[in-house]
């Protein structure tokens, strides 16, 4: 189901854009479902253009998990916090809504990369973190991947202002 936006004005089409703010945002915040029981988890992460889907990780058992495997359909949110602007009673902001399915990664290979995209999204200096990656700790370690379906975005950024 396509969902409209009735503010056109505050509407981010460009595709460019969107995954631009998936590859900026620090963590997303994704919704989970079982039994019609929602659970909402905010995530560190890393954003994969190439495959259009994003990376996290997570315990080895918990409540994520549960309902994951309950449900895969998963929704979900980045956010880049562009402030609150003083004396204006407004907030600028960039967020990307999307939907898509969630899985857990089996394989050693892909869940390298999916540690190498998370690092270098979330750290300064990725190189030196990557080298440690050691098959044990990767073999030993949840990571999962959204496969993203569908994907909007909204901004309110104020006149001039650049959406990251």
């Amino acid at each position: 189901m396509k969902v409209h936006l009735r503010r056109k004005d505050k509407e981010i089409v460009e595709e460019a854009i969107l995954k631009e703010i998936l590859k900026t945002s620090k963590y997303i915040t994704v919704a989970f479902s079982k039994e019609d029981q929602p659970y909402l988890v905010s995530l560190s992460h890393g954003y994969d253009e190439s495959r259009n889907c994003i990376y996290f990780h997570c315990a080895k058992e918990g409540k994520k998990l549960d309902y994951l495997k309950a449900n895969s359909n998963v929704w979900g949110q980045a956010l880049v916090d562009h402030g609150y602007q003083e004396g204006e009673c407004n907030h600028y902001y960039t967020t990307v809504h999307f939907k898509g399915r969630a899985l857990i990664l089996n394989n050693i290979e892909e869940k390298r990369k999916a540690m190498e995209c998370m690092i270098r999204q979330l750290n300064k200096k990725p190189d030196q973190l990557i080298a440690k990656l050691e098959a044990e700790t990767l073999q030993n370690t949840v990571l999962g991947r959204i496969d993203i379906e569908d994907m909007t975005g909204k901004k309110n950024l104020g006149i001039g202002a650049q959406p990251t």
